[in-house]
């Protein structure tokens, strides 16, 4: 998913697509392409309100994002929409971009592969105080017997497993930072179900386009 996707205004209707064309993806910023708008056929005009914008991708590098919860899944960025019914994979990063998992063979510390992953940052880039500790006790956390291979599967029983791993060791970092623990709902309403609202609609506008050239929400 690494095509630009452009919304613009245009018949009383948000608009989007990968150009200002019907069917093609100019990579041109300052000469819009005339073939007209998909829905009336008219040549496109816009007034400053209207110009095409370009969508925040919602995928992120997250070797790129510093202490940050993380959510990826093998099958790719288009699997992470709701709809889906794949297994997600979830870790947390160290202010490096390392990212460490709980997986069937342990703690793992990934220097790549969670390229296109959804990204919680829950450090603010002020805290140096908390990026050291958090790196520090990362680390340590990751080595506790609870996290060996051999206790994968209990884990995955009572439905922890990755995400237990990652939420474990948040409220660690939260309780030394003085705040109250999160419990699994509190967390996933919180910080994790916004950002996929926002994930899965821009998947199905993506994909949407893909097969049509255009992805078109009539006003309400």
């Amino acid at each position: 998913m690494d095509r630009t996707v452009i919304k613009y205004r245009h018949c009383e209707r948000d608009i989007y697509s990968f150009s200002c064309s019907r069917y093609s993806c100019t990579q041109k910023t300052d000469d819009v392409d005339r073939s007209g708008c998909p829905i009336c056929h008219q040549t496109l005009s816009f007034g400053v309100l209207d110009a095409p914008v370009a969508l925040t991708c919602p995928f992120m590098n997250a070797h790129q994002v510093p202490c940050a919860f993380v959510i990826g899944s093998v099958h790719g960025p288009s699997y992470l929409g709701e709809w889906h019914d794949t297994e997600i994979h979830v870790g947390v990063s160290n202010s490096g971009g390392l990212v460490y998992n709980y997986t069937l063979s342990g703690v793992q510390r990934d220097d790549r592969g969670w390229e296109q992953c959804v990204c919680v940052q829950l450090v603010p880039p002020w805290r140096h105080d908390l990026r050291e500790s958090w790196d520090r006790q990362l680390e340590e956390f990751s080595a506790l017997p609870q996290w060996v291979s051999e206790r994968f599967d209990e884990e995955r029983e009572f439905g922890s497993c990755c995400y237990g791993f990652a939420l474990t060791f948040i409220n660690r970092m939260r309780s030394l930072d003085g705040k109250v623990s999160l419990s699994r709902d509190e967390f996933t309403g919180s910080y994790i179900l916004p950002r996929m609202k926002t994930v899965s609609k821009y998947i199905k506008i993506y994909h949407t386009i893909l097969q049509h050239g255009f992805y078109k929400l009539d006003s309400t």
